[in-house]
């Protein structure tokens, strides 16, 4: 059975692509967020703030899309995105009004702008 996992793909007007997911995601649906990754070319904000479960699939595939990807991670995935070293290589913050996640002050890493939808 797979698990329920909602996309929907958004673009900012400078261009940046933004694809939100809610519900989980894990092995029986994380070739739809491949899919969906594949399917937008450049920039990609990923916000996962509304996933309440991402297991080793679903982080293989943003590793898979890294360099690219801005994550928006809430605070309970915020550890596992972060052990599994995933904040070494895409940009990753916390919601507005929270906590960054990987030690950076809240928004984008040093030089680069902040994203909003």
């Amino acid at each position: 059975m797979t698990t329920q996992l909602l996309l929907t793909a958004s673009q900012l007007p400078d261009g940046t692509h933004w694809l939100t997911a809610a519900g989980e995601i894990d092995m029986t649906n994380a070739e739809r967020l491949d899919r969906a990754l594949a399917d937008l070319s450049g920039r990609v904000v990923v916000d996962l703030g509304s996933v309440s479960y991402l297991d080793s699939a679903g982080l293989n595939v943003l590793f898979s899309y890294a360099e690219r990807l801005e994550l928006i991670v809430p605070e309970l995935l915020a550890t596992v995105v972060e052990v599994s070293g995933l904040t070494e290589l895409a940009a990753v913050r916390g919601p507005e009004g929270s906590p960054s996640v990987n030690g950076r002050p809240e928004g984008r890493e040093s030089g680069q702008a902040d994203v909003s939808p």
